[in-house]
Parts: C-alpha cells; structure tokens; sequence
C-alpha cells in the first residue's frame, strides 16, 4: 500500500453549527457543501477535511460512541509563535474553547482549541520543523 492519507473525516453532531464554526466564522471555503450530510475543505494539496453529518455517518458506519476527549488531535503549523497567537486568537473569536500557546519542551510553541464537537486543533510553530519538512 503506498504511505498516502487524503481525506480526514470527522463525524460530527451537527452539521449547521461545524458549518457556522469552519466557514461563516473562520472563513474557510468548501470544497463541497451538502446541507444535511457532508462538507468538505480542501486543507492541503491533495488532503480535504471531511465533517460527516452523524445520522448520515451511522447508515454507512454503523453506531458512533461519543464521551470524553476524542484521542486524536489534528494541527495547524505557523510560521513564528505570534502565528499561532493569531490563529488561537481566530478560533476564540469563532467560539471555541482555547488553551493558550505555551513554550513546548521540544522547543516549539503550541496552543490547542476545540471545535464544536470538541476535536481537538494543535497550533503550533515548530522551527525545526517535523522530519525535515519545514511548515509556512
């Protein structure tokens, strides 16, 4: 199997308010838009952002278990931690829960915000970058 991830889809509780959150108030533009079953982001070349309306999600999945913190983050790198400040400052404005940008033990600086099912977003600067790949 080739090493590839292209489309990351999180099955949300309501469709409206994740539209409300990644578009109207963050500003993001759709890929596609489907009221009442799907909307899509392209977030990268070649990777889309998937949120799945859940009653839509059971018929093709089956059952989804919520509670507690979902143990997966996902994250948007920056540029210089006054980047990141921005960003987390963004998400604030949007309504979401924010924990601010810390100095990291790994020598970065990184904050995190929920969305309104509570995923979990990584902010973070990484001057050294990930495995060689270096980020905006």
């Amino acid at each position: 199997m080739e090493q590839r991830l292209n489309v990351v889809t999180l099955v949300v509780t309501d469709l409206d308010d994740s539209r409300r959150f990644y578009r109207d108030a963050l500003g993001w533009r759709p890929l596609i838009d489907v009221p009442g079953e799907v909307l899509m982001f392209e977030v990268g070349t070649k990777l889309v952002l998937s949120l799945w309306a859940e009653e839509r999600a059971v018929d093709e999945i089956g059952p989804v278990v919520r509670g507690g913190t979902a143990p997966v983050t996902l994250a948007h790198n920056c540029g210089s931690p006054e980047d990141v400040d921005r960003v987390l400052e963004d998400a604030r404005a949007a309504g979401a829960q924010v924990q601010p940008g810390v100095r990291r033990d790994w020598g970065g600086y990184s904050g995190y915000f929920a969305d309104p099912d509570g995923f979990r977003w990584e902010v973070a600067h990484a001057p050294e970058g990930v495995g060689g790949l270096t980020f905006p």
